[in-house]
């Protein structure tokens, strides 16, 4: 018995130390290397960060362009979804609400062409990326409210598309910060 306690021990001693020193370690050093290194990408603006390119934002102005909906009011101490179905009354309210603000504030699109990310909110509350057709059908409204041509919005949209992972895994999509700070950059 003496024998498989103290077995027991160095086992976990072993794995304490590998588990919780080194490969921590390991990963830390991993992520020095990646952008922002290991603490995320933040975006500057005027030499003051206003955020980071992997958690979303709130913008309602409609000067700028909107990210997905977020359960948690993107909260990134505590993210997650909303656990409601897509049969609870009180979550299809929530979504034809966000439709009704989403034709009210951009007239010239269709109900049909708002893709499904503008009007639900994600599982973690947190997304910071649109589909390009997200960003498409806000084009109109953010030319008219900064008074800008549709083309150069266009454009702006088309500068901060980012191509699938590897160009093989994933649709494009489009950062919601960096595309309004770079629309933000644009006014100047």
């Amino acid at each position: 018995m003496k024998k498989y306690i103290i077995q027991s021990l160095r086992l976990t001693a072993v794995l304490l130390v590998l588990l919780c020193v080194l490969y921590p370690l390991f990963v830390a050093f991993v992520g020095s290397f990646s952008i922002g290194g290991g603490g995320g990408e933040k975006i500057m603006k005027n030499g003051k960060a206003v955020g980071y390119t992997a958690i979303g934002q709130s913008f309602t102005k409609p000067e700028y362009f909107w990210g997905r909906p977020s359960a948690v009011d993107y909260n990134a101490a505590g993210s997650g979804g909303s656990n409601k179905g897509p049969s609870n009354p009180e979550y299809l309210q929530q979504v034809a609400d966000r439709i009704d603000t989403l034709l009210k504030y951009n007239p010239t699109i269709e109900k049909a062409d708002i893709p499904a990310e503008m009007v639900t909110a994600s599982g973690s509350g947190l997304d910071p990326d649109i589909s390009v057709q997200g960003a498409n059908i806000q084009i109109t409204r953010i030319a008219v409210y900064r008074q800008l041509d549709e083309k150069t919005v266009e454009d702006l949209v088309k500068k901060n598309i980012e191509g699938p992972l590897l160009n093989m895994f994933g649709p494009s999509k489009v950062n919601v910060l960096k595309l309004n700070v770079a629309l933000d950059e644009l006014k100047k």
